[in-house]
């Protein structure tokens, strides 16, 4: 194969990794917060599929008294995708009052349980769609149609980003990306560069990341200052155009990147010890332990929003054999994040989230014989946050009896993330936007902020 020319090069760079670096070239640039806030920057840990509540984090003894029994849509509730004879579904899971704060824990939970007392579990949350794409879309958009901009490329939009080497809004997604794509972590209609940057799980996490064969580092920097020169002076004659010059910047953050991105990716510093703590090198919990700790790591180097999914948690058949080897997948990751971060010092001013797009139904027909699952439920849903100023130790709100709605400090999507730009010192009334005629805002025309969260 032929060395490549330097065209071939700077072609590469500016269709690859250059891409990547023009999304994110003006985040170095530091805002300033609205209002004082205890979180400095989030991880978001994202369970794309919907995760039960009932059968995590929200016991209902009442259900084990039903199971079975002809579920009543009258006055109750009706399941989110009913057909035919539906029937009450118990959790196949035991519960356990876990920690000093007797938080509610699935005992499938073996490592969180350990990690209850620095968390805050809320269950008053409630979405508007029962559709996996629109769901994830009014999770992360706050638009349940998409083409808005996402919680990460809103905070990055307020906040900047703490390395100029670094994208400010980093995602890391499963090999397939949620319904709904890259929209998840669209900038929408804000400015290209904060849209969210997604690493690849397998190969090379980002394309043309290392330079080509046969092309040094010292060969890179006098291609770039050639062409640097080359585009300053054809920038001189004609002036307005800034496109131009965003390119030129591109170029020198992509060549930064290529520095800074393989030693974030690279886990050989770590200890074996931390690497065990997440689940690294074993086969069930190794995907999303490196994510998690990837998430402690780019945080550490100054990005603002990270992002991890897993999944995928839509369990309509067989609720235990579907959710617990899910549970088990993320269990020991998660609680090595809380606890690394902890330990670390980070956890005071790290908010990290953990949800997904809606709950599950306490009833559900069954298919194949005793093919116990769940269906879609926009009306309770499971979610716990840890640091960043959430009241540690406490669980808030209440769902009813059954789990089928919420019913104590009840509040909408759009309150949760009024809240979350809250505890990172953004007032979403004044973090907007001005397009296509009006100001516009993460929670789409306003919230309130959930005072019971915040410590």
């Amino acid at each position: 194969m032929a060395t490549p020319n330097r065209r071939d090069f700077l072609y590469g760079l500016g269709a690859g990794l250059g891409s990547v670096a023009f999304s994110s070239m003006l985040q170095g640039a530091q805002s300033k917060a609205h209002l004082p806030g205890r979180a400095k920057r989030c991880i978001f840990l994202m369970m794309e599929g919907g995760p039960s509540h009932i059968d995590t984090f929200d016991p209902k003894p009442e259900l084990d008294r039903r199971h079975l029994q002809e579920f009543s849509r009258g006055g109750e509730m009706e399941s989110a995708m009913s057909s035919g004879t539906r029937y009450f579904v118990r959790s196949p899971f035991d519960f356990v009052k876990a920690g000093k704060c007797g938080a509610d824990i699935s005992s499938e939970w073996t490592h969180l349980k350990d990690c209850v007392d620095d968390m805050c579990f809320y269950r008053g949350a409630q979405v508007e769609s029962v559709n996996h794409p629109t769901a994830c879309f009014q999770l992360n958009t706050g638009n349940r149609f998409g083409g808005d901009p996402a919680m990460g490329a809103w905070v990055t939009y307020g906040l900047g980003s703490l390395n100029e080497n670094l994208p400010g809004f980093v995602v890391l997604p499963r090999s397939s990306y949620p319904q709904g794509g890259a929209g998840n972590w669209s900038n929408g209609y804000l400015p290209a560069d904060f849209q969210g940057t997604p690493l690849r799980p397998k190969g090379s996490p980002i394309l043309d990341l290392h330079p080509p064969k046969g092309v040094t580092r010292s060969q890179q920097r006098t291609n770039l200052d050639l062409l640097a020169k080359l585009n300053q002076h054809h920038l001189e004659v004609r002036p307005d155009r800034s496109e131009l010059e965003a390119r030129m910047a591109s170029y020198e953050l992509a060549y930064r990147m290529q520095m800074e991105v393989p030693g974030v990716l690279d886990f050989k510093g770590e200890s074996e010890a931390t690497l065990e703590a997440y689940g690294v090198g074993t086969t069930k919990t190794d995907a999303f332990g490196r994510k998690c700790l990837l998430a402690r790591r780019l945080i550490e180097k100054g990005v603002r929003f990270v992002q991890a999914y897993a999944g995928n948690w839509d369990s309509h058949d067989y609720i235990e054999r579907a959710h617990g080897p899910l549970i088990r997948s993320v269990d020991k990751p998660i609680a090595g994040l809380l606890k690394d971060l902890k330990d670390r010092g980070l956890l005071d001013d790290t908010l990290v989230v953990w949800c997904g797009e809606f709950g599950r139904t306490p009833d559900n027909g069954m298919r194949g014989g005793k093919s116990y699952g769940r269906d879609h439920n926009a009306k309770a849903m499971a979610m716990w946050f840890a640091g960043g100023g959430t009241k540690a130790g406490h669980t808030i709100g209440a769902t009813d009896e059954i789990g089928a709605e919420a019913v104590d400090c009840v509040h909408h999507i759009r309150d949760v993330h009024v809240t979350l730009l809250r505890l990172l010192g953004l007032d979403d009334n004044q973090l907007t936007y001005y397009h296509a005629g009006r100001h516009k805002q993460l929670s789409q025309f306003g919230g309130q902020v959930i005072r019971e969260l915040i410590a």
